[in-house]
């Protein structure tokens, strides 16, 4: 595999590429159906069913997307991903998981932890963020980011 997993897509499958990021980057990859789309590269997931369902002629949720480094999982995809995942998963306390949801990057105790990591808030995933230089890139998506309490209320 070349060091840029995009010039993989339509070489291998699309779900054996994926779960082939999945377990170099967080050392685990649920058994689902992936494809990728468009020029984004976004990642769909589903799973097969039996039934013969009409409806919308695209398949799965959103499940990230393939990165020029990597994959980056959504909201969703860090759910499915986070529970089983063996590495790079960063813990935040309560400050900072709400500065995170907020749409702000937040430091990491580790220095050396860089890329692709899926941020976790207790018992939740938040998503994933990029770790560069003991900070969280954030890449909550702003339709999705928490509304900063307002003190004249509380």
């Amino acid at each position: 595999m070349s060091d840029n997993p995009r010039e993989e897509i339509g070489k291998t499958s699309d779900t054996e590429l994926v779960k082939k990021l999945l377990i170099e980057n967080y050392g685990y990859a649920p058994e689902l159906l992936y494809e990728i789309r468009g020029r984004y590269h976004k990642v769909y997931a589903w799973k097969p069913c039996p039934f013969e369902i009409r409806g919308p002629d695209r398949n799965g949720v959103y499940f990230g997307r393939v990165e020029s480094d990597g994959i980056r999982l959504s909201i969703e995809g860090s759910f499915l991903v986070g529970p089983k995942a063996t590495k790079n998963v960063v813990e935040l306390d309560d400050g900072r998981a709400r500065r995170y949801l907020a749409g702000e990057s937040v430091e990491i105790d580790d220095k050396d932890l860089h890329g692709w990591v899926i941020v976790k808030w207790r018992s939740y995933y938040l998503g994933s963020a990029k770790a560069k230089e003991g900070r969280l890139i954030n890449y909550v998506p702003k339709e999705r980011r928490l509304k900063p309490e307002d003190p004249a209320k509380a």
